[in-house]
Parts: structure tokens; C-alpha cells; sequence
């Protein structure tokens, strides 16, 4: 088994509230330096939109690869696009054929008929080609490629504004199909992770973010919610994985961005090197307060590569 870039660069196929894409240099500089090399397994047990998972199968033939979410609708995105590309493909084109072609009018009905569709299979759990592709579309013309479900577990976001959305880029789908053919995909908690993790593995944690404020809380892409008592849990689990030898880089919000007093992280990963870098604030429905908050990334690393 070797997991790696076969053809194209792959790029994240969804937009994704959380994103890594504006701070993928910072995470980069990272990564293990033995990774594809001593280092030759990778993990990531929140892939999200998988910028981060992306770049490390482009750049590095690594022998295994474990991802895993607990959004049961992105993660069978994922298996769809590895596994039959191109029927997402000539379903992704109709889609983007028939809302493109539409007035105002006709694509706001349209885009709320299939947001009602795609709750109706989501909630029989129907795993079929039809919920990959509604789940893309619904992604590329919604508001700000949000997910976000309400209490009953239904997708409740609105349209976006967009001229000409992007519905379907079959080059880079069929990038990605290439990229992940040998990657285990999971849907699940991350502590289904543990049985892979261990010296020669590269793992990234990046948890649904502790909120700076009661309206930044952009944790309810799944009904369970991800609070203080998981945070400290998620602590605990990557302190254990670094005790097995794993190099482990996590991400999070700072809590200092909301009161210089909080410190949350600081407690809770102090055996660890805490880094605060300045990132872009990609989601927020108000224009001017989309600008630079810091974050935190994370590290501890084997003992025996410091």
C-alpha cells in the first residue's frame, strides 16, 4: 500500500467552515521532518475539508493513511469521490448545467428542493451516489459553504449569492479520487484513531473550535455539541498518542482573542509547545468582521527528534 499524489494536485472539494487552507504554510512548517521516511503513516482523525490531508498526499508517498469524521454526509463524500469518481462527476455536471441555467427565481426553488431532498435521504441514512452529489451542491451554493444542522439533525442553511458557483470541478475531483485510492476512511469518533496511531505516524487534530463568544459558535456541524468537557478529553487523547512516540500538531482557537485571562490551552496542553499565529476569520455574516483572529497551533513531537 503506498498513499500519495498519483496524477494531479488535489485540492479540498468543499468549502469548509474552519478551513486550513489560509494557514497551511504555518502548519507545514510542522510537519515532521522524517516524514516519508521514518515517519511514513499520517492521520487525521477531523479531516474537515482536508487541506491539510491534501498536502501531505501530495507532497509525500507515505504507506498508510487513516482519516476519520463524524459528519457521516462529508465522510461519504469522501468514499464516493475515491471510489466512483466519475458517476459523481456526470451527476456534479447535470446539477451545475441546470442551476447555472436558471433565473433568481428558479435556482432559489431549485436550491431549496434539494436541500429538502438531501435532508430526506440524510435522515434514512440512504448512502447513495445522489447524497455525494447534493452534498457538494448544496456546499457550492450555499451561504459561505456553511454546514450547519439544527436540533432534529437537518441541514438548515440558507442560499448563497453566486453568479457563476463552481459546482463541479471534475479536474480536481478526479485529483483527489487518485490521491485517496489507498487512504482508510472512517466515519466516527477520533478515538477510533487509536488503534493506528503509534511512533511512525503523523497525526493532526483539528477539533471543532472552542468558541470566543455565544455567537461564534460554529461547532453544530453535528448534533452533538464539542464543549469544554470534550476539549479536555481530546487533550488527554493526544497526550496519550505523544506518549506512544506519535508527532502530533493540533489546532484551536485562542481564547485570548476574547480575554487575555483565558487560559484554557495554556493549562490543558502545557507539556506542549504552544505557537499563536494570525489567521484569516473566513465565515461571519457581517462583511468588516471578517479579518485576522489568532489561533493555535499545537506541537508535540518524539522526544527522541527534538
Amino acid at each position: 500500500m503506498s498513499c500519495g499524489s498519483k496524477g494531479g494536485v488535489a485540492s479540498p472539494f468543499v468549502k469548509w467552515a474552519g478551513g486550513k487552507s489560509r494557514i497551511l504554510a504555518a502548519i507545514h512548517a510542522r510537519y515532521p521532518a522524517e516524514l516519508g521516511a521514518r515517519v511514513h503513516k499520517y492521520a487525521e482523525p477531523f479531516v474537515g475539508g482536508g487541506a491539510v490531508l491534501f498536502d501531505v498526499l501530495n507532497g509525500y508517498a507515505l504507506e498508510d493513511v487513516f482519516i476519520s469524521d463524524i459528519n457521516r454526509e462529508l465522510i461519504h463524500a469522501y468514499t464516493t469521490i475515491r471510489d466512483d469518481v466519475e458517476g459523481l462527476v456526470t451527476d456534479l455536471s447535470a446539477l451545475e448545467a441546470e442551476y447555472r441555467a436558471a433565473d433568481d427565481a428558479t435556482r432559489k426553488a431549485m436550491y431549496y428542493a434539494r436541500r429538502e431532498r438531501f435532508n430526506v435521504l440524510k435522515a434514512a441514512g440512504d448512502m447513495r451516489m445522489e447524497l455525494a452529489a447534493l452534498f457538494i451542491f448544496l456546499n457550492r451554493t450555499c451561504f459561505n459553504g456553511l454546514y450547519r444542522v439544527n436540533s432534529r439533525g437537518a441541514y438548515n442553511v440558507p442560499q448563497g449569492r453566486y453568479k457563476n458557483p463552481a459546482i463541479c470541478d471534475a479536474e480536481n475531483l478526479r485529483a483527489v479520487s487518485n490521491v485517496l485510492q489507498d487512504v482508510t476512511i472512517v466515519c466516527g469518533d477520533y478515538r477510533l484513531s487509536r488503534g493506528f496511531i503509534d511512533e511512525r505516524t503523523f497525526a493532526y487534530f483539528d477539533p471543532p473550535y472552542r468558541p470566543l463568544s455565544a455567537t461564534a459558535n460554529f461547532t453544530a456541524y453535528a448534533q452533538s455539541g464539542f464543549g469544554d468537557e470534550e476539549q479536555i478529553a481530546l487533550a488527554r487523547f493526544i497526550d496519550a498518542m505523544s506518549e506512544r512516540g506519535a508527532w502530533v500538531v493540533a489546532s484551536n482557537s485562542d481564547p485570548k482573542n476574547a480575554d487575555e485571562n483565558d487560559d484554557f490551552f495554556d493549562v490543558l496542553y502545557a507539556r506542549h509547545a504552544i505557537a499563536r499565529i494570525d489567521a484569516a476569520r473566513a465565515i461571519n455574516s457581517i462583511g468588516n468582521r471578517r479579518g485576522c483572529v489568532r489561533e493555535l497551533l499545537i506541537t508535540k513531537a518524539r522526544e527522541d527528534a527534538a
